[in-house]
């Protein structure tokens, strides 16, 4: 009998204006057992309001979320300055990863100052990527 293969999250957040990353970046999430569930935003401010409406309920916040940087509207830094705001159990809770395709060496030490981005990725979120989060 073949046993199912878990994943290692429950949930997982995409934020990321590119769909055709988006759908890229949850296909592999999903296909290497790194996400029971996606959910993908092309806009951070209805990111945004989902953590906002749910912050308080631990069952349906992602223990994940990938941010891009460039996005029309609101910016994955901007993002950022409003994820701050947000109750300290949801902060505790999520663990935010910024995934751009920047080069722009400003950008990659903001993301690293960044009290809420545990990593500073490059566009495309990979299958090692993945396995380098799964190890901590």
């Amino acid at each position: 009998m073949i046993e199912e293969l878990k994943s290692k999250f429950e949930r997982v957040m995409i934020i990321d204006d590119n769909f055709t990353d988006l759908y890229i970046s949850s296909r592999i999430i999903i296909k290497n057992n790194f996400g029971k569930k996606v959910l993908e935003y092309s806009s951070g401010k209805e990111a945004l309001k989902y953590l906002q409406d749910h912050q308080e309920n631990i069952a349906l916040l992602p223990e994940v979320i990938f941010i891009d940087i460039y996005m029309p509207l609101m910016s994955g830094f901007e993002f950022l300055e409003e994820y701050n705001k947000l109750s300290p159990t949801l902060k505790r809770y999520c663990k935010a990863f910024i995934i751009s395709s920047t080069i722009d060496d400003f950008d990659i030490v903001r993301s690293s100052i960044d009290q809420n981005v545990v990593f500073f990725q490059v566009k495309p979120i990979t299958k090692e990527f993945l396995k380098l989060i799964n190890a901590h």
